[in-house]
């Protein structure tokens, strides 16, 4: 199952562990039927979720639709799997600490575990990325041509950097896609190229995926040189011997921090499929998936307490003269172009008094006609928007009260739209830790060999993955997508410069070259992608 690693033929070198053993015919099979298990899976919970819903289809276009964008989608999660787990994996193989085959069905189980427990947070704070007025039309044809530009431009950058054998990072490669989506469809509607993202939410994930290598250098190599001095075993710092394990707790040590950055990425990395699909859900068959038609019985009495204390604070309507229409409106050009005047918010309490009184019509989330859906559903989406940018405008200066009531108020906004469905966890799970198990050779043998001029040693390969294992998971809590790839990449930098065992320029190199390309590449295909796209089908 794992590809022939780029430039690496013939007899095994020496000091390299066995790379080449597969599932075998009994794995094989349980692959096979763990696809099979989850098409049928995903197929009966949508089909389920829309029966019960009442949805009542008219035409299987949206269907087909569906099926194309997220059979995209999870080929999205499945080639992040073997394209960036492949750093967990690679220092418990060329430490002997387990062997290639076991090490990845492992970790896959484990990335599979990840995004089951996830919180979701991560996977809509990459959907705020997206320009506004093509979330709220995300059904519509340009709304279709967003999803399927920036998907299949990151998997194309994806599989071409793997092609080469370099750990370039998937996150990296989404945010610049996502980025290339915003700029094209800024310039289709005449506007500023810089007006169609939300750079103030791509500066903060910019940041954590450029300190994040950073982290992974400098920490992996103060911790190597801190383990040198504590812990003066010489096993530890020597090159691991043909097929010999490590002693029995650095070989613990290494499993637990193989497991803990398979399951810490499984958490953040999964969370980003998930975000795009619950996307493509509210656009294909939103009477199911724009509302959470789940929430608590209590959910309606505190959603109503929370609209009154916030309109409270935003003043009484009658005074602005403002309609629904012209208040969604106002509020909509808020978020696109971040600009505070006197009537954002009297427009904004409008439209909360207006989105009460929608969802009071009908008495509960759940009981939301089709035809209401969609509006019901965009407007609570743009209130807890707005909201959340007033709470960074310093023009806004809403005192302290106000912009508690505002906050506890956007709570209960997300708390109706903002859910993931067990199943749609379950799918990308599933696509995330399959891919695990596939194509992984080609960035492992650039993780083992190709970064220093020795072999990785006990000492090394812990060091990197424990730093790897709490920057990621702290990412995860912070709601920060960061670059497994990055952080796992250069920690083995990091201890090999400890180390003075000497990096490899040329390896790199081609490292830097991919991840400063990254940016640039997947924006120009996404936003190519985008505008062929949306001519296409405009």
């Amino acid at each position: 199952m794992s590809g022939a690693a780029s430039g690496v033929g013939g007899s095994k070198p020496a000091g390299r562990p066995d790379l080449d053993r597969g599932l075998g015919r009994v794995g094989m099979i349980a692959f096979v039927g763990a696809i099979a298990a989850a098409v049928v899976y995903v197929a009966w919970s949508i089909y389920s979720d829309a029966a019960a819903s009442g949805v009542q289809p008219t035409t299987y276009l949206p269907f087909v639709l569906l099926f194309v964008a997220l059979l995209i989608a999870l080929g999205f999660e499945f080639v992040n799997g073997f394209h960036d787990t492949a750093n967990a994996v690679a220092t418990v193989i060329y430490t002997n600490a387990m062997p290639a085959h076991a090490a990845v069905v492992w970790s896959g189980f484990f990335n599979f575990l990840g995004v089951l427990l996830s919180s979701g947070a991560v996977a809509f704070g990459i959907v705020s990325l997206l320009p506004v007025e093509l979330i709220l039309k995300v059904g519509s044809n340009a709304g279709f041509a967003m999803v399927f530009a920036l998907l299949i431009a990151a998997i194309v950058w994806n599989l071409a950097t793997w092609w080469f054998g370099l750990p370039s990072s998937s996150s990296h490669t989404l945010i610049g896609s996502i980025i290339g989506v915003g700029v094209a469809n800024a310039l289709l509607h005449g506007k500023s190229g810089t007006s169609g993202v939300d750079w103030g939410k791509a500066t903060e994930i910019g940041q954590a995926l450029l300190l994040s290598p950073l982290i992974g250098f400098g920490v992996a190599a103060l911790l190597l040189l801190a383990m040198k001095v504590l812990v003066r075993n010489r096993a530890l710092y020597a090159e691991p011997k043909d097929g010999v394990p490590p002693p029995w707790w650095i070989r613990g040590l290494l499993i637990f921090t193989c497991t803990g950055v398979s399951f810490a990425h499984g958490s953040n990395d999964g969370q980003k499929g998930m975000g795009l699909i619950m996307l493509i859900l509210i656009g294909t068959v939103p009477t199911a998936y724009a509302l959470n038609r789940a929430v608590p019985d209590r959910y309606m009495a505190e959603f109503h307490a929370n609209t009154a204390a916030a309109a409270g604070v935003l003043g009484a309507p009658a005074a602005s003269g403002t309609t629904p229409a012209q208040a969604r409106e106002a509020i909509t050009r808020y978020i696109a172009d971040r600009k505070f005047t006197p009537a954002t918010l009297p427009a904004l309490g409008v439209l909360i008094r207006d989105v009460d009184t929608q969802v009071s019509e009908y008495g509960s989330l759940a009981k939301v006609p089709a035809a209401a859906v969609g509006n019901i559903r965009n407007d609570m989406y743009l209130a807890s928007e707005a909201i959340r940018w007033l709470g960074k405008d310093k023009k806004a200066a809403l005192p302290e009260a106000s912009a508690k009531a505002l906050s506890a108020y956007k709570g209960s906004l997300d708390a109706g739209t903002r859910f993931i469905p067990t199943w749609v966890k379950v799918a990308v799970a599933v696509a995330l830790g399959l891919g695990t198990m596939v194509g992984w050779k080609r960035i492992v043998v650039t993780v083992g060999e190709k970064i220093g001029k020795s072999h990785l040693t006990y000492a090394q390969g812990a060091s990197a993955e424990l730093v790897a294992m709490g920057t990621i998971a702290g990412a995860d809590m912070l709601g920060l997508p960061v670059s497994t790839t990055h952080v796992l990449s250069s920690g083995v930098a990091g201890t090999m410069a400890a180390n003075r065992s000497g990096l490899q320029m040329g390896t790199i190199r081609n490292l830097l070259m991919a991840w400063v390309l990254t940016l640039p590449a997947s924006i120009l295909l996404s936003g190519g992608l985008y505008l062929l796209f949306h001519a296409l089908v405009g």
